[in-house]
C-alpha cells in the first residue's frame, strides 16, 4: 500500500526516480508526488498530481524540476481524500523538510494540536503532515537527529524517507511496522518501500527493522536505532530479476502469473521431496525438528487470500499430521486473549510478509513467548525475520494485486508441512510416499488444468452480464469456494459469496433463481455425493450452475449448465487444481467488463496498515 522511492547520487534526471516509482504501481494508489533538491538554487522543488503517475509526468513536462536527493511517492488515501494537497511529499512551514510516509500516525491529532499551538500551519487533511512539522520543531542542522527525536513521540506505523535543504547530502529513512529497504551501489544510494523499485539498479539490499533509522548517502549508509546506537546490517542478495516484473507477452500481469503456476509450484517443491522415504525436507524448520515434534495444537493466522490457504492447511494438518488447528483472521486474533502454551505453534501465512494485521498478531504471539512459524514469499520480509522458523514459497515476484501463483504455492508449502509433521507422528511410509509422489506431479497437473483457459474465456462471455454469484464447496473445497468468490469480487466488481454447501438450506438458497448463478466445486472426493445433492437443490429452483469436476465424471454434466474439468489427484491436493479455473474465470470476467485487472480499484498489493 503506497510506494516510496528515494535516490541520492550524481544522476540529477528525475526519470530515474519515476521509472522506479512505476514499478510500485501494482501496490494501488490514487495520487503521486515528487520532491528534489536543486543544488543550483539551494531549494527543494516539488510537484503533485491526483491519479496515475502519468498525470504527474504531464505536469512535470517542460519544468526544471530535477536534482539529488530526490523523493517520490504514490499515495493510497486513508486520512483525507485523493487531492493534491493530501498527496505526498509533505513539507514543514519553512520549505526545509520534505517527507514521504507509508503507514498511519495514530496520535497525529494530539501532535497536530500541540504543533499548531506553537505556530505551525497545515495545508492538508493527512496524518502524515504532522511529521515534517515535528521534525522541523527539533531540527538544529542535523536531519537524522531531528528525525529520531520526532519519531520517539509518534504512535502508529511508519516507513518514512526525509530530505532537508539545510542538510542536503543525505536521505534519512526509518520504519516501524511498514517495510523499507535500501541499497547503495555504483549508481548511488536508494531507499524504497519494495525491492521491486530497486532491481534495475541492484539486487543487493538491506532491510530495515522496526525502530531503525538509516542515513543514506550516495557512497554509503549507516543504520542506528532511535537512541542512536549503531546497528550492523546484513546485505541480502535477492533471487528476483527485473525481467520477472515484465509481462512476458501476456496482456496482464495477472494472466502471466496464473500461467506461471506450473513453474512456481515446481519451485516450491524443488529439493523438498524425499520420494522413497515419503517425507518432506524443509530446511527452514529443520533446526526446530524436535520442538515441532512436541506441538499438539496449531494456530494458523493470515488475512485475505492467505487466510483461505490457511483454511485448506487446517484440513491437511488435522487429517495427515493429527494436529488440531484453529484458523483465525490475524486482525481478530490480537484482540482476543489467545491461550498459548509450550505445545502450541502459531503459523503465519503472508505473500508479502509485511501484512500489518498479521505482523501485529505475530508480535502478540512473540510477546507471550509462543512458537512462531511462517510461510512467506518475500525473502527478508518482516514476518520472515520475525518468526522462529519458516518456509519460503519461492514463487517469484507477484505483481498483480489479486494473488494467484502465491496462493497455490502457499497450498503446496502447507501440504509439504503436513507431510513433514505427519511423518514425525503416525503417518505411514506408504501414505507418505503416495503424498510425496502426487506432490511431484502437481506442476504437470496444473499445466494440464491451464489448458482449459479458452473454455473458461467462452464461459465468461456467457456470464459476464450477471451481477451476483454464489460459490459453494465442502471440506477441502469450502475454502476454495471463498477464494473463488473473493477473486471475482476483486477483479470484476461482481457481488459474490463463498459458502459451505451444507449451509445452503440455512439461508443462501433463498437467493437462488434463474438470474443467480452458482459455481459448485464438485471434485470426485469423499463429499462428492453431498455436493451433488446441493446442485440438485439449486437446479430445482432454476438456478444456473457452473460445476468444477474431476475428469471422467459424466454424471455432473447431466445436472450442471456448464462444467470445467480438472485432473484427478489426491483429495488434499485438489484445491491446487480447482482454484485455477476460478482464477481464470475471475480474470476473463474482469477483462470483459473493462476493468484494470492488475490494479483493481480501492485495493493494494501489500496491506501495510490496519
Amino acid at each position: 500500500m503506497c510506494g516510496i522511492v528515494g535516490y541520492i547520487g550524481n544522476n540529477k534526471d528525475i526519470a530515474l526516480g519515476l521509472e522506479a516509482l512505476k514499478r510500485l504501481e501494482y501496490r494501488g494508489y490514487d495520487s503521486a508526488g515528487i520532491a528534489a533538491y536543486d543544488e543550483a538554487t539551494g531549494t527543494i522543488v516539488f510537484a503533485k498530481a491526483v491519479g496515475k503517475i502519468e498525470n504527474l509526468e504531464r505536469k512535470l513536462a517542460g519544468s526544471s524540476i530535477g536534482g539529488s536527493p530526490i523523493l517520490l511517492h504514490t499515495r493510497w488515501a486513508t486520512h483525507g481524500e485523493a487531492t493534491e494537497e493530501n498527496a505526498h511529499p509533505h513539507a514543514d512551514c519553512k520549505g526545509n523538510i520534505f517527507l514521504v510516509h507509508n503507514g498511519i500516525i495514530e496520535n497525529y491529532a494530539q501532535l497536530k494540536q500541540k504543533l499548531a499551538e506553537r505556530g505551525h500551519t497545515f495545508a492538508s487533511e493527512t496524518d502524515t503532515e504532522v511529521l515534517p512539522h515535528l521534525i522541523e520543531h527539533f531540527f538544529r542542522g542535523n536531519l537524522e537527529e531531528a528525525v529520531r527525536k520526532a519519531l520517539s513521540l509518534v504512535k502508529g506505523s511508519y516507513a518514512v524517507a526525509v530530505i532537508a535543504k539545510e542538510d542536503p547530502g543525505k536521505i534519512v529513512a526509518a520504519r516501524l511496522s511498514s517495510p523499507l529497504v535500501l541499497s547503495v551501489n555504483g549508481s548511488g544510494g536508494f531507499v524504497a518501500s519494495d525491492p521491486a523499485a530497486l532491481l534495475a539498479h541492484s539486487n543487493k539490499v538491506v532491510f530495515l527493522d522496526d525502530e531503525e533509522v538509516a542515513v543514506v548517502r550516495q557512497d554509503g549508509f549507516s543504520v542506528s536505532d532511535l537512541k542512536n546506537n549503531l546497528k550492523e546490517k546484513e546485505v541480502t542478495e535477492l533471487e528476483w530479476s527485473l525481467e520477472e516484473a515484465q509481462k512476458g507477452g501476456y496482456e496482464h500481469f495477472m494472466l502471466k502469473e496464473i500461467m506461471e503456476q506450473p513453474e512456481s509450484i515446481a519451485n516450491a517443491l524443488r529439493g523438498r521431496l524425499l520420494l522413497e522415504e515419503g517425507k518432506a525436507r524443509l530446511g527452514g524448520v529443520e533446526h526446530l525438528r524436535e520442538k515441532l515434534r512436541q506441538v499438539k495444537r496449531m494456530n494458523i493466522l493470515a488475512m485475505g487470500t492467505a487466510l483461505y490457504a490457511g483454511r485448506v492447511g487446517e484440513y491437511m494438518l488435522e487429517e495427515y499430521a493429527g494436529i488440531p488447528c484453529e484458523v483465525d483472521s490475524a486482525s481478530e486474533f490480537r484482540y482476543r486473549k489467545p491461550v498459548l502454551d509450550e505445545h502450541t505453534a502459531s503459523l503465519f501465512v503472508s505473500q508479502s510478509g509485511e501484512t500489518a494485521d498479521t505482523l501485529a498478531a505475530l508480535k502478540e504471539v512473540k510477546d507471550k513467548g509462543g512458537l512462531a512459524l511462517g510461510i512467506v514469499n518475500a525473502v527478508g520480509s518482516s514476518i520472515a525475520r520475525g518468526t522462529d522458523a519458516g518456509v519460503y514459497n519461492h514463487a517469484g515476484s507477484e505483481i498483480g494485486v489479486a494473488s494467484t501463483k502465491a496462493f497455490t504455492s502457499q497450498l503446496t508449502v502447507l501440504a509439504l508441512l503436513a507431510l513433514f509433521l505427519g511423518r514425525q507422528r503416525d503417518l505411514s511410509l506408504v501414505i507418505g510416499q503416495c503424498i510425496a509422489k502426487e506432490l511431484s506431479r502437481l506442476p504437470e497437473l496444473v499445466a494440464k488444468t491451464l489448458e482449459s483457459a479458452p473454455q473458461v474465456e467462452e464461459m465468461a462471455k456467457k456470464y459476464k452480464g450477471k451481477e451476483n454469484f454464489l460459490y459453494i464447496g465442502r471440506k477441502y473445497s469450502y475454502p476454495i469456494a471463498m477464494e473463488g468468490a473473493l477473486k471475482l469480487k476483486e477483479i470484476s466488481y461482481i457481488h459474490a459469496e463463498g459458502y459451505g454447501a451444507g449451509e445452503m438450506k440455512h439461508g443462501p438458497i433463498a437467493l437462488i433463481d434463474e438470474n443467480f448463478p452458482t459455481v459448485a466445486l464438485c471434485p470426485s472426493d469423499s463429499v462428492y455425493e453431498k455436493m451433488v445433492s446441493s446442485v440438485q437443490e439449486i437446479k430445482a429452483r432454476r438456478g444456473p450452475v457452473i460445476a468444477i469436476a474431476t475428469e471422467g465424471n459424466k454424471e455432473i454434466g447431466q445436472l450442471a449448465d456448464d462444467v470445467l474439468y480438472i485432473p484427478k489427484t489426491l483429495e488434499m491436493l485438489t484445491p491446487v487444481l480447482s482454484v485455477i479455473p476460478l482464477q481464470l474465470f475471475a480474470y476473463y470476467m474482469g477483462v470483459l467488463r473493462g476493468h484494470n485487472v492488475d490494479m483493481p480499484r480501492n485495493l493494494a498489493k501489500s496491506v501495510t496498515v490496519e
